[in-house]
């Protein structure tokens, strides 16, 4: 079912990205839309709070008089506020979905899966809570449809309902107590979208900025267009005749008169269950081994811990005898598993005569393996434009690019790619250039891996690519599962314009540093 979901969601995903691109793809700015879209709805919420008054005829009146009174300003904030709201719903519940679909949420990932599940709780109760301040007919219609739900559970003594049965048992104070909880729930919220990403290492809470202006300009035209509007005021003598439901939010209501409450509640609690249950239910019968670290070979840079993605790797002091320096521990319930941490060690160097152990490695994806694996590859390349391609093995398969003047390695994560292995395979013109390929822009799997891997590339993050190697040798192919023709064109790309360059002064510049470069060993750049 996951793979027929996964297939579909890559086609949905490709049609966006012909009007946005890779980049400014709202599908891979999930997460960050709903944080963005959770401060529009505090900050207008905030200019909303100025002008409302708490109380049984004055809440409604205030509302009123900002919606019509000051339509340019609080009826443009009123409407804003309640599409952000509706914004929130869809945004964060396609973020689960997508998570799912990609299967981002068993292992290390159990944790900001079941916090997420809280986190829908909330935001509908923050949700349910701001209709009911507004006290118009449907607010009425839900107060008395939730009171009537949680008299199904017997917690009360007497039934919630009748508070709601004569216009007088309404009072202010209840407006007040609802006041305090529309302040005191986003406040819970907030803490609980820190927590959510509290595991997560330089998690994004804020889409591009184009992004974001782009669906703050749709929230104000949709606000002008149709702006939020009351129902006729509360009045609990007369049963409300026609209601117009906020689907995003209420439509469990009508379910409690089609059904029934308990019914409701078996339908929210198993859904809540089986969503919580999701990580283990699902998850794959073997995990790949953790990350190692080799203190022989590590100098306490902490350069792995900073490029974590999950924050699985925190520095400790050392334990070999090394006064006044740390060494890196794993954390084997957070590893990923994505080998980000070993292109960030500086002593993953192929130039090494001796034996090839970083400072931290993956056990089944030794570097000593790699580096064996890439010469005997290069050793049979043969013709003009010769290329080497590293790829990811959650992107592209860029297996399928192999020819004779074309070599190809997988990676789990293209971000395990050390700077150096694009110089070692260069050195004395083994090949022309070299093509870089991961997941899509903005949808890494491990969310960090095509970041770092840019920065290192572009000399702006260690460890970086030395000066010594031309970047016009370079390609970089961000391409999904079902991208062929965008992998071939970036290839060709590639070989074309490698083919214009001349290989003897390639050669030159290579042994003159290699001299140099074969000496290094935990030596950053």
């Amino acid at each position: 079912m996951r793979k027929y979901l996964q297939n579909l969601l890559l086609r949905l995903e490709n049609a966006f990205n012909a009007p946005f691109g890779q980049a400014l793809n709202p599908w891979y700015h999930l997460g960050a839309i709903t944080f963005y879209l959770f401060w529009i709805v505090v900050v207008s919420g905030v200019y909303l709070y100025i002008f409302y008054r708490t109380g049984v005829d004055e809440a409604y009146q205030s509302v009123e008089r900002l919606t019509h009174d000051q339509w340019y300003a609080g009826g443009v904030m009123r409407s804003l506020h309640r599409y952000a709201s509706d914004g929130i719903v869809v945004t964060m519940l396609l973020h689960m979905l997508r998570n799912f679909i990609t299967g981002r949420f068993h292992s290390f990932r159990w944790f900001s899966w079941v916090s997420g599940v809280f986190l829908i709780w909330l935001v509908y109760t923050c949700g349910i809570n701001g209709y009911w301040m507004v006290w118009d007919r449907l607010a009425q219609f839900i107060a008395v449809g939730t009171a009537e739900w949680f008299d199904w559970m017997p917690l009360f003594s007497q039934p919630l309902a009748r508070n709601f049965l004569v216009q007088g048992d309404v009072n202010d104070r209840f407006f007040a107590l609802l006041s305090f909880a529309h302040i005191t729930i986003p406040l819970v919220l907030l803490l609980f979208m820190w927590i959510h990403t509290k595991r997560m290492n330089h998690a994004e809470t804020n889409p591009p900025l184009r992004l974001a202006v782009g669906t703050l300009l749709m929230l104000l035209a949709l606000s002008l267009v149709k702006p939020a509007l009351s129902h006729a005021h509360a009045d609990l003598a007369l049963l409300p005749d026609v209601i117009r439901l906020d689907w995003f939010y209420l439509a469990p209501y009508p379910l409690l008169y089609i059904w029934s409450p308990g019914a409701v509640w078996v339908l929210v609690g198993g859904i809540t269950a089986l969503l919580l249950l999701v990580p283990w239910l699902f998850r794959p019968r073997t995990r790949p081994a953790v990350a190692e670290v080799h203190l022989d070979n590590c100098n306490g840079c902490a350069r792995c811990a900073a490029d974590c993605p999950y924050s699985a790797i925190v520095m400790h002091p050392r334990q070999d005898g090394r006064p006044h320096q740390l060494q890196p521990v794993v954390d084997p319930d957070l590893c990923a598993s994505c080998g980000i941490c070993v292109g960030a060690c500086p002593s993953s160097m192929p130039f090494r005569s001796n034996e090839l152990v970083s400072g931290i490695e993956l056990p089944d994806q030794e570097l000593a393996t790699l580096r064996a694996g890439i010469d005997r590859t290069l050793a049979v390349l043969h013709g003009d434009a010769r290329v080497m391609v590293f790829g990811c093995d959650c992107a592209y398969d860029v297996h399928a690019l192999q020819s004779e003047g074309v070599a190809a390695l997988s990676l789990p994560c293209i971000g395990m790619l050390p700077p150096a292995f694009i110089d070692y395979v260069l050195r004395d013109a083994r090949v022309d250039g070299v093509m870089v390929a991961g997941c899509r822009e903005g949808d890494c799997q491990y969310r960090l891996g095509i970041r770092w891997t840019e920065l290192r590339l572009a000399r702006q993050r260690v460890p970086h690519l030395r000066q010594r190697v031309p970047l016009q040798r370079i390609e970089f192919c961000w391409a999904g599962i079902q991208d062929d023709e965008r992998a071939r064109a970036e290839l060709g790309t590639l070989r074309a314009r490698v083919a214009q360059l001349p290989r003897e002064i390639i050669m030159e510049e290579d042994s003159r540093e290699h001299e140099r470069q074969s000496g290094d060993k935990n030596q950053p750049d």
